[in-house]
């Protein structure tokens, strides 16, 4: 099982292959705050309603900060999905179970071949400072339980607006 993520700690750099070609790098310092966003794959269809709820909000979302989202998924399946639905945020893949279980995300083995070929997370979100510190956290152990886009942006521009500290450190 995976440790809790540290709040106020560093994230450490991880990076991830993007559908777009480029790597997707989170954790070192930059000029915005970022939210990670971890899904678990083309086999779930509760996570493409999350991102396509994502998609349609994107705007107001990098007006804020940088979104990153990533899967274990393959390439194929990660375009596959991105061409599917058209999402027009780049899209990362290839995350790694040590990379699943830095970031404290509950880990999964398929159900069957019909549900995918190799472990997967499941759901996250991480809030992560412009100092490349954990700032928010919100992991599921399922599908089922996912942040609220618009409650999550509301939050989030007050947290950075307002220079919140992180909660949940006592």
């Amino acid at each position: 099982m995976s440790q809790k993520p540290k709040v106020n700690a560093p994230v450490g750099d991880l990076s991830f292959d993007s559908v777009s070609g480029d790597r997707i790098e989170v954790g070192q310092p930059k000029d915005r705050w970022t939210m990670l966003f971890v899904y678990r794959g083309r086999h779930c269809p509760r996570c493409k309603r999350f991102l396509n709820k994502l998609n349609a909000m994107l705007s107001a979302w990098v007006s804020v900060l940088d979104v990153v989202v990533v899967s274990a998924d393959t390439k194929e399946k990660a375009l596959a999905d991105k061409d599917e639905f058209g999402w027009t945020f780049d899209l990362g893949y290839g995350m790694t179970e040590a990379q699943m279980r830095a970031l404290g995300l509950y880990v999964s083995d398929p159900l069957s071949e019909a549900e995918t070929s190799q472990r997967f997370s499941e759901p996250g979100a991480f809030g992560i400072r412009p100092d490349g510190t954990l700032m928010l956290v919100d992991i599921s152990n399922g599908p089922a339980a996912r942040p609220d886009l618009d409650e999550l942006l509301d939050g989030m521009k007050f947290n950075i607006e307002n220079n919140r500290p992180a909660r949940g450190t006592a």
